[in-house]
């Protein structure tokens, strides 16, 4: 017999083609090849016959010929042949609803050895030689209904003719049920004999049939009537019975055999239950297998009246034999049962597969329980197209079970790049996500089986579960393919992500203005980020500061959120609650090292001391402000206060250190303007603070003069300065650190030393607070704010 078998002309049967021989594969029978196929319908001859034969043998053995024990004795060894075959045909193995074929001769032999290995070999063991050398032992001859065994093959015979279109179906489904009641009225006469012919011959008369007159006809010596005779007897008795129309003359004469009338009847009761029920199916039109043959049929009509292509005709037919034969998946047994426990069993059937994924790497558990319950089975032939190179798909797919092929061809290239695709990979990402015609073509190379997500159910998970849209939107970042990586950026997918982001952080905005920190806490365990600006550039934190929530703001501080990020008015949080009074919320920030950082300082503290806010004066210097930092015309707070007659503000800056002797653009000192103004309390009260400013200057000159370091080595004092990384009008750096360094005897080393520690390269230079290039190191003052900028950042500006 050949061993890997070709393939039928069936296109199932194509379908499930052999794979390609290999040593592995040697001596093993396709199930699929025709000379198989030939084989099995010869050994079904032989299975009707033995089911036939084994009652005619076990009731009328004592009148059977030798010819027939002949014929059985050939049978017996045909199935013993049937019996090595089976230990070398592959089968098809079930997994998780999914099919697979297996060629493997240790699988095989097992699987044979645990199914019905056993019954085939008593079948074949020669029960009648065995009864002879047993001394006729009753019992064992009992053993030859074994046999029966081989008429599961007639009814699978029977199921294959059901399914087939071509044989009508009305007829198939008589000629089953009169093959049914056939045997059991058969089988059901040889039993009738065999009780009246293992009596003694002295008893024969007290038998149904020995005690049988037919007319003028006894059959009294029945056991030398001609076989036909007695066997058609012993059927119209069984008959009989079965239909319970009444004996009349035959009837059941002794104990054993109105028992057996009893069972018999009782069973026929069951027997014609069954033989109505499947007439009355066929009348109504109402079996699965009818529903699907009519489905069938249609489907033929259909493609023969427009003039389809065949082809396309068989994989529609493929899909529905396999869809009828495989009824019992998921989403036909699922479909009337309620929600909640359907939802149950659907994560119990998919949530691990969900989690290995990689596209839902790092998901939460919610969301990948949603995915469990919206994802859908699909099954797939060998050969079968499941996304093609042009198509607009709104699904998703992964493969649950089997191997997929990807053939995608990139540009310039003459033929296709094949991925091959297995358990937990997924593809359809180019569609799905970027709403572009799909890239590849991926096509089943064997019987697979897929979960598919509709995008519809995939956007509704996304409003709730957020931050996992976001996870799933990173792990597509590490696709390698930059084309896709493109797309995806362009794609709704991911101005969805964001707009929802905007969305989010407009609604914590939201909650933290109206003080709801319930709310705050869920949208952010919903996925908004507290980080994340609105159209103003505003933080929550910045909200929550200038409303004065104390708890809302230690919340935020708590997860900690950037607490000196300004809006694109430049304002921080720190300064939002100075601003409005808020000294708990000040407290809050500043222990939690938020520092008060203002753009243009100088002209901020003028225009607070114009507006006449002192208490706002108050709080700005008492977190260390420079109360002597200039406006654009070099005039400090104290000239503003000294020119508008502010006493209480002149005090409250010199009290936080402000020069008297600060001159503006014009050589003013804040002292001129109170002469201008002609307050003389407030000339009083400054020329007092000129005297003592410049008592002061004096002494620290004298100090200075007085070292003797400085007047044995003449070296200059050391002064110190602040470097910053970045330049001085880059507002959105401001809040990057900087170092404090000595200043050196040049501006390179300057440079070079604020290299080490900012990471700056030596083609940089100084600029000053205004943004002055500084040359050299004289012109630097102590406790003075430098940037370091290169060439590169300024090219960029």
């Amino acid at each position: 017999m050949q061993t890997i078998m070709d393939n039928s002309h069936s296109s199932f049967t194509r379908c499930c083609a052999a794979p390609t021989p290999t040593r592995r594969h040697r001596f093993l029978i396709h199930p699929h090849n025709r000379w198989y196929l030939l084989w099995k319908h010869f050994i079904l001859i032989w299975a009707i016959y033995s089911s036939f034969f084994t009652p005619m043998e076990f009731g009328f053995f004592r009148g059977l010929p030798n010819n027939i024990f002949l014929l059985d004795i050939a049978g017996q060894l045909v199935f013993l042949m049937d019996m090595v075959v089976q230990f070398l045909v592959g089968y098809h193995e079930v997994h998780s609803n999914s099919l697979s074929l297996v060629l493997d001769h240790y699988k095989i032999a097992v699987r044979y050895l645990k199914s019905r290995f056993v019954f085939d070999l008593l079948a074949c063991l020669p029960w009648d030689f065995i009864y002879k050398r047993t001394n006729n032992n009753e019992l064992l001859r009992s053993l030859l209904w074994i046999r029966l065994a081989r008429a599961s093959r007639v009814t699978q015979f029977l199921d294959t003719l059901e399914k087939d279109t071509r044989i009508n179906y009305l007829f198939t489904r008589i000629l089953k049920l009169f093959v049914v009641e056939l045997y059991c009225t058969h089988s059901a006469a040889c039993i009738f004999y065999y009780l009246a012919t293992t009596l003694p011959s002295s008893q024969e008369g007290y038998t149904w049939i020995g005690s049988l007159k037919m007319g003028d006809y006894a059959y009294s010596d029945f056991r030398h009537i001609d076989l036909w005779k007695r066997y058609v007897t012993s059927l119209y008795f069984a008959v009989v019975t079965m239909a319970t129309v009444g004996y009349g003359e035959i009837h059941a004469v002794n104990v054993r055999e109105m028992i057996f009338v009893m069972v018999y009847v009782s069973f026929d009761m069951i027997l014609g239950a069954y033989l109505l029920g499947n007439m009355t199916a066929l009348i109504v039109k109402g079996s699965k297998t009818e529903r699907f043959r009519d489905k069938m049929s249609d489907i033929s009509k259909f493609f023969d009246k427009n003039k389809l292509d065949s082809q396309i005709c068989h994989q529609i037919k493929d899909h529905l034999r396999l869809k009828y034969d495989r009824s019992y998946n998921g989403s036909f047994i699922l479909q009337e049962i309620p929600t909640t426990i359907r939802k149950k069993i659907s994560i119990s059937m998919y949530e691990q597969f969900i989690q290995k994924v990689s596209l839902f790497k790092g998901c939460s558990s919610g969301f990948i329980k949603q995915i469990a319950t919206k994802v859908e089975e699909e099954f797939f032939l060998p050969g079968e197209l499941v996304t093609e190179e042009g198509d607009v798909a709104d699904k998703l797919y992964f493969v649950y079970h089997g191997e997929m092929r990807e053939m995608m061809r990139e540009e310039g290239d003459t033929e296709d790049n094949t991925i091959t695709l297995h358990t937990y990979s997924s593809f359809g990402h180019v569609s799905f996500f970027c709403n572009i015609p799909q890239s590849s073509t991926v096509e089943a190379h064997e019987f697979c089986k897929v979960l598919r997500l509709d995008k519809k159910s995939f956007t509704e998970i996304l409003k709730i579960y957020f931050l996992d849209g976001r996870v799933v939107l990173n792990n597509l970042r590490e696709v390698k393919d930059l084309n896709f990586q493109r797309k995806l950026l362009l794609s709704d997918f991911n101005l969805t992500i964001g707009s929802m982001e905007i969305e989010l952080a407009t609604r914590l905005n939201c909650a933290a203005h109206d003080g709801h920190l319930d709310l705050v806490k869920r949208l952010i365990g919903f996925g908004a980020d507290p980080n994340k600006t609105d159209y103003d550039g505003r933080t929550p934190l910045h909200i929550s500061a200038s409303k004065g929530y104390v708890d809302i703001s230690s919340y935020l501080v708590e997860l900690g959120v950037c607490i000196d990020t300004a809006d694109k008015f430049g304002t921080t949080p720190l300064l939002e609650a100075l601003k409005n009074g808020h000294e708990d919320v000040a407290s809050v920030l500043v222990n939690a090292g938020a520092i008060l950082a203002i753009e243009d300082v100088g002209n901020f503290l003028c225009t607070t001391v114009a507006r006449k806010e002192f208490d706002f004066l108050k709080r700005v210097l008492a977190c260390g402000i420079n109360p002597n930092a200039k406006n654009y015309d070099q005039r400090t707070p104290l000239h503003i206060a000294a020119s508008e007659g502010f006493f209480t503000m002149v005090e409250l800056l010199l009290v936080a250190g402000a020069s008297v002797l600060s001159k503006d653009r014009w050589g003013n000192t804040p002292l001129h303007e109170a002469h201008t103004g002609g307050n003389r309390n407030m000339i009083k009260l400054l020329e007092v603070a000129k005297v003592s400013q410049l008592a002061e200057l004096s002494d620290n000159i004298h100090e200075i003069q007085a070292t003797p370091v400085l007047q044995s080595t003449n070296e200059i004092p050391k002064k110190r300065c602040t470097v910053y990384p970045f330049h001085p009008w880059d507002h959105k750096a401001g809040k990057r650190e900087g170092v404090v360094l000595w200043v050196p005897q040049s501006i390179q080393e300057l440079i070079k030393e604020a290299g080490k520690h900012l990471e700056t390269t030596n083609n940089s230079y100084i600029l000053s607070e205004e943004g002055g290039k500084v040359l050299y190191v004289d012109m630097i003052n102590n406790d003075e704010k430098l940037f370091v900028v290169s060439e590169a950042q300024n090219e960029v500006r």
